[in-house]
């Protein structure tokens, strides 16, 4: 990829990373001329031109406009010459409701962008319905937060995931010096939280830790709850009474059971130890106890036909789940399945995607919030489901990056919103444990300094 605007070459490399057919060479000219953007490529020694007409108001809307013609011309290029259209379209950024968001808030029917790049008609629906279940919970102001506590350990590591995670019997040792970091990090941090909408602690799998090792996370949040609080409780073969018990005298408001497939099967290829029977056992144990509750499923899992994934979601469903998340397998640095293959094929993901549509709309599920990711199979999108008036606050926050996310422990992403601006600034803690545990004091004094000062 050669282009003589360096803005352009990563927004173009990702509308040709789309296909799994891709052109050996791509040589890309931009001039802008009396309101005309002028895009030249030359694909595999084949030229094409195309200009489009815009009078941007000013440098943002100038590189926005910049930054969607360019694409948009690759992408009108590599369909027709590979013979294949996208759901997305020319659409590569991770946050289609979020490119929504701005269309209306200028004034602007976003569906007619969604026309101009192509997207099909079903996924321009899908982030109407989207945008329609988040009201009532979208709200951009400034001082809004969320607190996130990061847990990240495992019982084992799964094919297809990119975290740090590795299986606690071989970071244990880490475990107790980790803990006492984070709960000097939440004792510090209180004073930067603002208007708190959500709590959400996530892995990794928090229920991998002990009935005592999970109260000394929960303790030190306890002059925080009153809010949606939520436990990422994980797989369900950690699952005990006694740790359920815990998060309700803790004021824990919603949990997450992930089995990711309902295939004995399927669990053993992807690296799980506990079977479907052990899913089920979960919710008897969580029955009568008031938790709102969390499924997640993985569609395109090694192995899964079409019938498996839709007997998956039929049989989530039938949980009485309050909402149910629909992934869609991708290929993640740091993921066993991405030093595997460079490209997922499987031609069937995009049925299961539908078909998941279909099943949760008839049982009375509406998306509320959703996002892409890069090597997604089959260029589809994760999806969250919920049952009326049951959306979760943190999701919706975070995916539309409508609100300060104050996030502890290693691994962890800060983030603050500024609304007026239209910025958004960030803040990671190490990757690495051992990192981390080392430089917790000047991790502390930082993400004080991040959310006191004024930037």
């Amino acid at each position: 990829m050669t282009t003589n605007c360096a803005f352009l070459e990563n927004e173009l490399m990702d509308v040709a990373r789309l296909f799994k057919t891709r052109p050996f060479e791509v040589l890309h000219n931009f001039c802008f001329e009396n309101g005309v953007f002028f895009n030249e490529f030359i694909v595999d020694g084949e030229k094409f031109f195309f200009k489009n007409e815009g009078v941007p108001k000013d440098e943002i809307e100038f590189k926005r406009l910049e930054r969607r013609f360019a694409k948009l011309g690759l992408y009108a290029i590599l369909s027709k010459k590979y013979d294949q259209t996208m759901p997305w379209g020319a659409l590569t950024g991770i946050r289609p409701t979020k490119l929504a968001y701005t269309e209306k808030e200028n004034g602007r029917d976003f569906k007619e962008l969604f026309n101009l790049m192509q997207v099909s008609a079903e996924n321009t629906l899908l982030v109407e319905r989207v945008l329609k279940a988040q009201e009532g919970i979208y709200e951009r102001k400034d001082d809004n937060t969320d607190l996130f506590v990061s847990i990240p350990f495992c019982p084992t590591k799964c094919a297809y995931c990119s975290f740090i995670t590795a299986p606690i019997d071989k970071t244990r040792c880490f475990l107790p010096e980790y803990l006492n970091c984070l709960e000097r990090e939440i004792k510090g941090s209180r004073s930067l939280v603002g208007n708190l909408r959500s709590i959400y602690i996530g892995g990794g799998t928090p229920f991998a830790l002990s009935l005592d090792e999970l109260e000394k996370v929960l303790k030190p949040l306890d002059e925080l709850v009153g809010v949606e609080y939520t436990v990422e409780a994980g797989r369900p073969d950690v699952f005990s009474k006694e740790k359920l018990r815990l998060l309700k005298e803790h004021g824990v408001t919603r949990i997450c059971i992930n089995p990711q497939t309902f295939s004995d099967e399927t669990l053993k290829l992807i690296g799980r130890k506990h079977t479907v029977s052990d899913v089920y056992k979960a919710f008897e144990m969580i029955n009568g106890m008031g938790f709102d509750v969390n499924v997640d499923l993985i569609a395109g899992l090694e192995g899964e036909t079409v019938k498996t994934f839709s007997s998956g979601v039929q049989k989530a469903v039938e949980t009485g789940a309050e909402n149910i998340t629909v992934h869609c397998l991708s290929l993640k640095s740091g993921a066993k399945l991405k030093e595997e293959c460079s490209y997922i094929e499987n031609d069937s993901i995009s049925e299961m995607i539908k078909i998941s549509r279909e099943i949760l709309t008839g049982a009375g599920y509406e998306p509320y919030y959703m996002y892409r990711q890069k090597y997604q199979a089959g260029n589809n999108e994760n999806v969250g489901w919920t049952k009326k008036g049951k959306a979760c606050v943190y999701n919706v926050d975070i995916m539309e990056e409508t609100a300060d996310n104050l996030a502890l422990g290693s691994n962890a992403v800060s983030k603050r919103v500024f609304t007026e601006k239209n910025r958004i600034e960030r803040f990671a803690s190490p990757k690495d444990l051992k990192t981390y545990l080392e430089k917790i004091d000047e991790i502390i004094e930082k993400r004080r300094n991040f959310f006191q000062k004024e930037l």
